[in-house]
């Protein structure tokens, strides 16, 4: 049976009444059928939010005529918007340091189809450690160091890669290095990181062990996107786990990077799928 591919459209405005209206009637008029809609207005900033969905089959436009078309309509309502199409995967690149569990998760639910919106291009690492599991799964591995006096240079030798490749998405598998303004200023809100909820209170190294000794009741992890605000980017996904006075560091090292990977998987999944808009530092996510 061969797939239906959809159009997506992603919307963000000032509120205002028949918005909703006016894009529906356009799918409409043009024989679509949409198969999901969802809508939020934020009472805070007076901003509209929309994503609609619809199948491409039947649909009396040609991909590359929608833009033209639903344009008049993105003026009367003075839209910020984008357009998308599911027969087009996402090129990803991976960043990765010496922590892997994030990266075999990733690697996994890749290739049991649980990610079918990406195509991973490239494994991008200061180190090593993550270049036998690259070759395992036939994915491009690239080594870089980085070191203080030739972080500049390295990161241009990583955007040529990710350039030639055509990435689209720059996820931070536990890579443990700090992305320069410049380096992020080529991949706005498209570069998702992956770090634990001790941030700032167990900042550095061993948070684990700094919790451990605090007693901490709670545990978690935190998916955002990278601005260069140091881990201050909007945030796409949180969970946490209670944990108590009988847990060891290692439990708690565990039971962590369990929550860095289920929360990592749905940042990402939920960017595929092109379900997340910001709304200033904030993310509105239809999940």
């Amino acid at each position: 049976m061969s797939q239906t591919h959809h159009a997506i459209l992603l919307i963000s405005c000032p509120d205002q009444k028949g918005i909703t209206a006016a894009v529906t009637d356009f799918v409409f008029k043009r024989g679509g059928n949409i198969v999901d809609a969802a809508q939020h207005a934020d009472a805070a900033s007076g901003a509209f939010f929309m994503r609609m969905e619809w199948e491409l089959a039947g649909f009396g436009v040609a991909k590359d005529r929608i833009p033209g078309e639903f344009a008049p309509l993105a003026e009367k309502f003075k839209m910020s918007w984008e357009l998308y199409f599911t027969d087009e995967p996402v090129k990803v690149a991976v960043f990765v340091s010496k922590h892997l569990h994030c990266l075999f998760d990733l690697l996994f639910r890749y290739k049991s189809g649980q990610l079918p919106q990406a195509r991973i291009e490239l494994i991008i690492s200061n180190h090593h450690d993550a270049e036998p599991l690259a070759r395992q799964w036939g994915i491009e591995f690239l080594h870089t160091p980085v070191i203080a006096e030739a972080k500049a240079q390295a990161e241009q030798t990583q955007l040529a890669a990710l350039r030639g490749k055509g990435v689209g998405l720059v996820i931070l598998a536990r890579y443990h290095q700090i992305l320069s303004e410049g380096f992020i200023r080529h991949y706005p809100r498209r570069i998702i990181n992956i770090h634990h909820s001790f941030l700032p209170a167990f900042a550095g190294a061993s948070p684990y062990a700094q919790a451990h000794q605090k007693g901490v009741k709670l545990i978690g992890a935190t998916s955002h996107y990278v601005t260069r605000d140091l881990d201050q980017g909007p945030i796409i996904e949180q969970d946490t786990a209670r944990v108590n006075h009988r847990h060891a560091i290692s439990d708690l090292v565990e039971i962590g990077q369990d929550l860095e990977r289920i929360v990592l998987y749905r940042a990402v999944r939920w960017h595929l799928e092109h379900k997340i808009l910001s709304c200033g530092s904030k993310t509105v996510i239809f999940e």
